[in-house]
């Protein structure tokens, strides 16, 4: 069975970069595009991973992750923080990694693969 990868972010054209990315190496994707929305999909899909943009309208990425981490069968998913957001690194200590805007596809999959397998 593959490996599921959510991909919060509010820009459709990230999104589906991100899903055809992470589909041509094998992995199943989700989406969400904002943070509030990411919680229920979070809890329904189970992901076992998460790339994370921090600026998003409804609801920002760091205000997710602080949720996040209060679930007890949530919080030890690795997130990836995919961010155009110069201080990405005061936002979320825990990441896994974080990738700037615009980011090496192949350096991605290193992470995720790091992260996951």
């Amino acid at each position: 069975m593959a490996k599921k990868i959510l991909v919060i972010d509010d820009d459709p054209v990230i999104v589906k970069y991100l899903t055809s990315i992470f589909n041509d190496n094998g992995y199943e994707t989700c989406t969400a595009s904002d943070g509030a929305e990411a919680l229920e999909i979070t809890k329904k899909e189970k992901p076992d991973l998460i790339t994370l943009d921090l600026e998003m309208p409804e609801e920002w990425g760091t205000r997710y992750y602080r949720k996040l981490s209060k679930e007890k069968e949530l919080k030890a998913i690795p997130v990836i923080v995919i961010s155009g957001m110069q201080s990405r690194h005061l936002s979320i200590k825990d990441a896994a990694a974080y990738l700037s805007k615009p980011f090496d596809p192949d350096k991605l999959m290193a992470v995720v693969r790091k992260a996951i397998g």
